[in-house]
């Protein structure tokens, strides 16, 4: 159970660095497309998305949404670990 803990948890973690990330990025010039920016955009551009559809931007500049889409990647990580502990 430890090791489904510790692994779930790593990635929750890895998956939410690179959703900051990319938004620090959103805040450089020209930094989106640069490889790290791309490579970025191509992993968390297509989850970021689903939030998008539903919250838009505030005043069109302020998005909330990978606020948003880190508190449900910490929900569903943590929801997974329940249910691995509930059968385990």
């Amino acid at each position: 159970m430890d090791q489904i803990y510790s692994i779930v948890m790593l990635v929750q973690r890895i998956y939410t660095f690179m959703i900051i990330g990319y938004v620090l990025l959103s805040w450089l010039p020209n930094a989106r497309e640069s490889f790290i920016g791309v490579f970025l955009g191509k992993i968390v551009e297509p989850y970021l998305g689903i939030f998008r559809r539903f919250i838009p931007p505030i005043g069109g500049m302020l998005d909330l949404s990978p606020i948003l889409a880190v508190f449900a990647l910490q929900f569903v990580a943590y929801g997974l670990i329940a249910v691995f502990d509930f059968f385990i």
